[in-house]
């Protein structure tokens, strides 16, 4: 008697549909986690919370200037990169403390006194270590100025960053970028103000003069140039976001830095300007949820 194949090919039949049924719902047998090609190609690039190293660019606050001693770098305590485990920096939290990692996988390249205009050479070296994390800090010497005349021009700051963005894409495709926002000189102005001692400093040091000069200018224009210099800050932070916006792997904080509520406790003891090291701490602390956000 003849026997018929039929039912032994329609359970087959059955059996690959439910495998493939349960490769799809697992997300196995298509690339990223379950997206089609054309899923993967439309949402763009996945971001990766745990960035394995880091380089750091910017200016005085990410060198952490004036947090340890007076009129100096104090690197190891820097929100970006720091080693200072009261600190908990960044870089830090990311590598679990790892010492060796510390050493070997982070570079501080920001310069105190720099501007938007030295950052397109800050980022050409830290491409060149292939890191998986750039941090950008950078916007409050540009405001800090002698007067307002002397502050850079908007259109300049967006021209100096996105030039900076086109040297990573272009060295490294795949390396994330973390954009902190200019802090709040105002709240800065406000936090120090009422201390006399600040004022002193403020005035014998030139410490950003187009917000914190206090002589020559009766109160009404005071408050008006104050407001102007918080107006550009303003701007930068707009250019920060519009910038970060148009790549698909950079993370701009969202305003998370210039809307801090810093106390006098996170200013320098020095200069009551740069951040403390409980102030480096508080910029670490933001740092690591945006960039470990899911």
């Amino acid at each position: 008697m003849q026997v018929s194949r039929r039912p032994h090919a329609v359970t087959l039949a059955v059996v690959a549909a439910l495998t493939l049924a349960a490769c799809t719902a697992s997300g196995e047998g298509t690339p990223s986690g379950g997206r089609s090609p054309d899923e993967a190609a439309r949402q763009g690039p996945v971001w990766d919370t745990r960035p394995d190293s880091v380089a750091a660019v910017g200016d005085s606050i990410t060198r952490a200037f004036d947090a340890c001693t007076v009129l100096s770098d104090c690197p190891e305590v820097s929100w970006a990169t720091g080693t200072d485990a009261g600190v908990a920096s960044l870089a830090s939290q990311l590598l679990d403390g790892d010492e060796a990692a510390l050493t070997t996988r982070t570079w501080n390249l920001a310069e105190t006194g720099a501007r938007a205009a030295d950052l397109p050479a800050q980022v050409r070296e830290a491409v060149a270590h292939d890191p998986a994390l750039v941090t950008v800090l950078i916007g409050a010497n540009d405001a800090c100025a002698a007067d307002l005349d002397g502050m850079t021009p908007t259109a300049d700051f967006r021209a100096d960053l996105e030039r900076s963005m086109e040297i990573v894409r272009e060295e490294l495709p795949d390396t994330q970028v973390y954009m902190s926002s200019v802090p709040d000189l105002l709240r800065l102005w406000s936090e120090g103000n009422g201390s006399t001692m600040a004022r002193a400093v403020w005035r014998l040091a030139d410490i950003c003069p187009s917000m914190l000069a206090a002589d020559g200018e009766d109160e009404v224009a005071a408050t008006e140039r104050r407001d102007e210099v918080r107006d550009r800050v303003r701007e930068y932070n707009t250019v920060l976001e519009e910038v970060c916006a148009a790549d698909d792997l950079c993370r701009y904080d969202g305003g998370a830095v210039f809307d801090y509520p810093f106390t006098p406790d996170h200013l320098s003891d020095w200069d009551w300007f740069h951040p403390s090291r409980e102030g480096q701490s508080e910029l670490a602390a933001l740092a690591y949820a945006q960039v470990t956000a899911e």
